[in-house]
């Protein structure tokens, strides 16, 4: 190690014991700059004054329980220290208290913890909400209703109060209030999640962002959008495709979900495999956290060394340290040549083979592997009349490829098939290069949610495997379940090992949900430790 690395490690070891004291430390920033660092360099000095605004942020979370409704294992001191940390232990025996009732006995897993000690939405309350939103600020029970329940109708709060902010500065006054008054809150973007998170647990008031639908910026040379988190992704993606760029984000929700909530959800999507998760494609964010104060991370910059990268806490939250009200996103330019291919394979470990030559002969033009099984197909054309366009397989693959040069692509994908038929990976496919069969392929896989809320009440899981045992949680799933359950599909991103287990039931079934759950997380647990401990 060069005399400069260990220079630099030494001070990357002092920052950190500096942080370290700067969290524990309960002076005021100036004094604690004054005091404890004389010696300090202007520029440490600086990154410093930035881990104190962080500091100061997080100390927010004290408010925690005004976003978040994973805070019903907290007691109210919780609530009063500067940040909230809780042990793996402190989780263990928080989830046994939501499944196990005072005495002990067993209760449904799905039961709601108990509510906080919030205060009630009072008529003085509403007079200041109307106040700031005049005319948005909905009380009407009809109006309401829908923002109560989620996509699958599965949960349902019971929310008086809908708050519909056009600005940032509205949402801070907005929470600024609620924390003085000790009111809970809800954020929701397009109430598009599939278990739950968006919607009220109890009365907690919603804080919609839907109207704050803005682009407030394009730079065409560099590729990066700017806009309010209310924007509708497939709005976004129609106005980047009229100037020769897409969303490097893609889902099935697309028409209704919000940008502000595929960030505050880290959405993962069709395109992760090309373009990667939001964690990299994101390059910015606005957000308001509990107190009220606006944090202004809202950067467009690739590469920004100036500090900590605090936009990356809030990339996934849930809405529990802050409500995002703008971001800014990276897009890349829209391919010229688009395929997706359609093909079926006899067993999973030959769809696994086959992933493994699509990333070798595909490369560069590779934008998406997903796939689905027969049972998933037979959803689709059972509920939705949707034909399977090639013979019936045990599992199905979804391939896109995107590039600049439609000859070069299609030799590559030909030489692809050939060789995967060649080898037996795959026993019958068909490929698609007009849009409108295009569209027809991609429906079999983005419409399987769809097709399931007509096979009857469904239980959702969205897990992250190694691939190769991807598919396996799912024929343990049906052995574990026997004739209890109704259907048990699985179908995901092959790219990032990223399964869609789900189980549906004729109705809402409590027994089947305590043997659905501790089975799978046990199930994901145990796989991820045996492989830890082979590596």
């Amino acid at each position: 190690m060069t005399r400069d690395k260990i220079t630099r490690s030494f001070q990357l070891h002092y920052k950190i014991k500096m942080l370290l004291k700067i969290s524990n430390s309960s002076c005021c920033p100036t004094c604690f700059l004054q005091l404890v660092l004389p010696p300090v360099s202007t520029v440490m000095a600086g990154l410093l004054k930035r881990a104190l605004r962080l500091r100061t942020a997080l100390r927010c979370l004290c408010d925690y329980n005004m976003l978040s409704r994973s805070t019903a294992t907290l007691s109210p001191v919780d609530f009063h220290s500067p940040f909230l940390t809780c042990s793996s232990e402190q989780v263990l025996a928080s989830t046994r208290k939501l499944h196990a009732g005072a005495d002990g006995s067993k209760v449904s897993p799905s039961a709601a913890p108990e509510r906080l000690p919030f205060c009630r939405v009072t008529e003085e309350d509403l007079a200041f909400f109307r106040k700031i939103l005049a005319g948005r600020t909905i009380v009407d029970p009809d109006l309401v209703e829908p923002s109560n329940v989620d996509w699958l109708k599965s949960v349902r709060g019971s929310s008086e109060v809908l708050l519909r902010p056009q600005t940032t500065e509205e949402v801070s006054q907005i929470l600024s209030y609620c924390n003085s008054r000790n009111l809970a809150v809800n954020p929701q973007g397009g109430n598009t999640g599939l278990v739950g998170g968006s919607v009220p647990v109890y009365d907690e008031i919603i804080l919609s962002t839907s109207l704050m639908n803005k682009i407030l910026n394009f730079d065409s040379i560099s590729g990066v959008l700017t806009c309010q988190a209310g924007c509708v992704l497939e709005n976004l993606s129609f106005y980047l495709e009229e100037r020769d760029y897409i969303m490097p984000l893609d889902l099935g929700a697309k028409g209704s979900c919000q940008i502000g909530g595929n960030v505050a959800t880290n959405a993962g999507g069709l395109r992760l495999l090309r373009y990667g998760s939001l964690h990299g494609t994101v390059l910015g964010l606005e957000l308001v956290l509990a107190d009220g104060q606006v944090l202004d991370c809202l950067s467009t910059l690739r590469k920004d060394n100036t500090g900590y990268d605090l936009k990356q806490l809030f990339i996934g939250s849930e809405g529990t340290l802050g409500v995002i009200t703008a971001v800014s996103i990276l897009c890349p330019r829209k391919p010229k040549s688009v395929n997706v291919v359609f093909l079926g394979c006899e067993t999973f470990e030959q769809l696994l083979k086959t992933f493994q030559l699509c990333k070798s002969m595909l490369g560069e033009i590779l934008s998406a592997f997903e796939f689905l099984d027969s049972e998933c197909m037979r959803l689709l054309n059972t509920h939705l009349k949707l034909p399977n366009p090639i013979s019936d397989c045990p599992f199905y693959i979804v391939i896109e490829t995107s590039g600049s040069d439609p000859t070069h692509d299609a030799q590559k994908l030909h030489n692809f098939l050939e060789e995967a038929m060649t080898s037996s990976l795959v026993s019958d496919g068909t490929v698609a290069t007009e849009e409108a069969k295009i569209k027809a392929l991609w429906s079999l896989r983005e419409r399987v949610t769809e097709a399931l809320t007509h096979d009857g009440f469904t239980y959702k899981y969205d897990i992250s495997l190694p691939v190769e045992r991807i598919y396996q949680l799912v024929t343990d799933m049906r052995k574990h379940l026997g004739n209890r359950a109704k259907s048990v599909v699985g179908y995901g991103h092959v790219g990032d090992g990223n399964l869609h287990l789900n189980v549906t039931s004729p109705s809402k079934d409590p027994a089947l949900l305590a043997a659905i759950e501790p089975f799978s997380m046990d199930w994901a647990s145990s796989t991820r430790t045996r492989l830890y401990q082979t590596t």
